[in-house]
This record gives structure tokens, C-alpha cells and sequence, in this order.
């Protein structure tokens, strides 16, 4: 039987899909409900990370994790990401990070994301997307190698991701802000610029990569409004001149909606270049920019206050404090859920939860659909799905 080419899938089965019913629809009187995504595996930098960087390297402190676990969880937000609302939609438990040894659990997926992370090496940390896609390799090799050499099913067993699980995930990417943030910070506006199409090189070749390892399914989250981040305006030396009418950095956004600009084509082009994948872009900026432009309207306070630690005087980050002539310094606040930025860099879970709803639903998604209808209406290629799959 030919491999059937998935772009069919957009182009024709999917609006038949969403016409007949949505997630609750039939085909030949089976469910489509029941053949969603069996795992996830997503790489990407600290808005995304689980608790990679935080078991690699120093432990996340509290308050972070307060306002959902109760504790500190490995993230940089008061609660969960927009990656723990991503499991959510498609009903899988939230992703346990790979580089975790202790009360993990992979067989819905894993999460290569860690803090500082950028998609070309030479960033703020030394997992970059290069180093994450080895990750990934190592690891979908270990757990099929051990999987099938186990004839029974002890406990561990079902730790383990299921082998032919890997050609049915969904893939997701959200990375590239720090590649910009350092470029800002040890290079100039120009290099910065010139530096996108080999950012985005080294971005396609590691889809190539997964691609080659049996991934179809891709979810690409384009970079947020970088010029909107509180630490941002603070540490800009050219302000005022060069704030918008949000109070933004504007050469920083105008930075990113280039980069974006750039990473959609990439995308467009591995469409082409790979077709038997199915991707979709998803514009996180424009909803970012949209609740920061009119947070108050949407309940939050000022979107340059934050939470947690503190850029203004002394520079304390989330979870320590500082007394500097009686005054203390890094005491966070008392109602998280007001504000848009948990500490200076990274969203509150409010704020996350807020864009979450408007990016899930497929209305910023290119081609628009929602990751449910992704989730849910695959029964199709759930019988077809094998062919997909590269030889091995």
C-alpha cells in the first residue's frame, strides 16, 4: 500500500471532519474520540520546561509552582505552562522532563525543554535544540531497545513509551526567544537580524531529524513579543525613545515579528519537503501582544509589573530576597493571578491559561485547526497511520 501523502488530511478529511460533528464524530459507525495522540514530546526553552533544567542544574525554588501544585514543580511560573495545558486538551498526563531521574514517567511522552535554551549552541545553556534532538534519538533507541526485550510487564514496562507510539505523537516546538535574547545582548541590532536564517536552518534540519525518526505530527509556536517582557524595557538603554504605545521595545518585537515572519516560510517550505508530515504554525505573538496591549481590560494590571523578584534597584531573582538599607527586596505578590509576567521574563499561569484558550482553539493556527481536532478526529489515519512510518 503507498503512504498516503497527510496534507490530503488538511486540504480535504478535516473540514469534512469538523462538519460532521467535531471531536464527537463518527466515521463507519466507530468513535473518533478514542484515537487521539498518544504521547507528546516537546522541545523548547523555559516556556516550556517541566523541570529540566531545574534537575540538570539548581533546583527551582519557591513560590514557583504555588498557585496550581502547591510547591515548586520544575517551572518557571507560579502554575502550569502552556505545554501542561497543551496534555491537558489531548487528555494526557502533564510531561514528565527528560533529564529527570527521579518519579518519571514517559509512556505518554517526554519533555527535552530546559531553561535558557536556544535552537543554535553558544546560548544561555548547553542544551540547545541540537543537544535536545540527540536527546530524543538516545532515547526513543534505549526505551524501544528495553520495551521489546521485556516478555512480561513489570511496573517499569509501563513507564516506557510504547515503540509504536513514536509515529503517532504530536511534536512540539517552542523555541527561539532566547536565540534573539542573546543575540541583544552580545551583538548588535544588524547581527541579530543576520543571524535568523541560520537559526532557522539549524530549526529545519532538527525537524528533518525527527522526521527521519518517524515524527508526522508537528505543533511550532512562533516567539512571543520579546520587547514585552518587563526585564526587557527595564534593561533597554534607548528607552523612551524606542517604547510603542504598549510600552514594548519596539526594535526587540520588530526583531521577533521578523524571525516569525522567517519561521513561518521555513515551515511552509518543510510542508514541501516533507510530505507525509502534518504542521501547524501557531502565531503565539499576536495573542500575546493582545492581552499585554489591553491587559487591564482583561483583568490584569499593568503588564511591566511582575510578580516575583526584582529588576528595579537590585536585581533579585524569583524565590530569593535581599534587605538593602531596611528594605526588602523580592517579596512576591499577594495575587498572582493579576498579573500578566510571573517574574520579569517568563507568564503568569493566569497569563498562560488566557493564551492557551485563544492558540488551542486553531483560531491563530495556520492551517486553523484546534489541537483537539488534531487530538480527537484521526481515525482514518489511525488505520493508515503505519504506512506513515519510515522503514526501520
Amino acid at each position: 500500500m503507498e503512504p498516503v501523502d497527510i496534507r490530503l488530511f488538511y486540504a480535504y478529511l478535516l473540514p469534512i471532519f469538523a462538519f460532521m460533528g467535531g471531536p464527537m464524530a463518527t466515521m463507519g459507525g466507530a468513535s473518533l474520540k478514542g484515537c487521539g495522540f498518544p504521547a507528546v514530546y516537546n522541545f523548547g526553552d523555559s516556556n516550556s520546561d517541566t523541570g529540566g533544567i531545574s534537575a540538570a542544574m539548581t533546583q527551582v525554588p519557591p513560590p514557583n509552582g504555588e498557585s496550581f501544585f502547591g510547591h515548586p514543580s520544575g517551572r518557571f511560573c507560579d502554575g502550569r505552562l502552556i505545554i501542561d495545558l497543551i496534555a491537558e486538551k489531548v487528555k494526557l498526563p502533564y510531561l514528565s522532563p527528560y533529564l529527570d531521574s527521579v518519579g518519571t514517567n514517559f509512556r505518554n511522552g517526554a519533555n527535552f525543554a530546559t531553561g535558557g535554551s536556544s535552537i543554535r549552541p553558544g546560548g544561555f545553556s548547553p542544551f540547545h535544540l541540537g543537544i535536545q534532538i540527540s536527546q530524543f534519538i538516545q532515547f526513543k533507541s534505549r526505551t524501544s531497545a528495553v520495551y521489546n526485550q521485556l516478555r512480561t510487564t513489570p511496573p517499569f514496562k509501563s513507564n516506557l513509551p510504547r515503540p509504536r507510539d513514536f509515529s503517532k505523537a504530536l511534536y512540539t516546538f517552542d523555541i527561539g526567544q532566547n536565540d534573539l535574547a542573546y543575540g541583544f545582548q552580545h551583538t548588535n541590532e544588524e547581527q541579530v537580524r543576520a543571524s535568523i536564517p541560520d537559526i532557522l536552518s539549524q530549526f529545519s534540519k532538527a525537524v528533518h531529524q525527527l522526521y527521519k525518526e518517524g515524527a508526522r505530527f508537528f505543533w511550532i509556536h512562533n516567539t512571543g513579543p520579546i520587547g514585552c517582557l518587563p526585564y526587557s524595557v527595564i534593561y533597554d538603554k534607548s528607552k523612551p525613545n524606542n517604547l510603542d504605545q504598549s510600552g514594548c521595545v519596539k526594535p526587540q518585537n520588530e526583531m521577533a515579528q521578523e524571525f516569525n515572519r522567517q519561521l513561518k516560510d521555513k515551515v511552509s517550505q518543510l510542508r514541501l519537503q516533507l510530505p507525509y508530515g502534518a504542521f501547524t504554525y501557531v502565531d503565539v505573538y499576536s495573542v500575546k501582544y493582545a492581552l499585554i496591549s489591553n491587559a487591564q481590560n482583561q483583568g490584569f494590571v499593568d503588564p511591566m509589573n511582575f510578580c516575583c523578584g526584582s529588576f528595579y534597584g537590585y536585581h533579585i531573582d524569583c524565590g530569593k530576597k535581599a534587605t538593602v538599607n531596611g528594605t526588602v527586596y523580592g517579596n512576591p505578590c499577594h495575587h498572582p493571578s493579576k498579573y500578566i509576567s510571573w517574574d520579569g521574563i517568563h507568564y503568569s499561569q493566569a497569563a498562560n491559561l488566557w493564551v492557551a484558550n485563544r492558540i488551542l482553539n486553531g483560531s491563530f493556527s495556520n492551517p486553523p485547526v484546534s489541537i483537539e481536532q488534531l487530538s480527537h478526529q484521526f481515525y482514518w489515519f489511525c488505520e493508515v497511520l503505519p504506512s506513515f512510518a519510515p522503514e526501520q
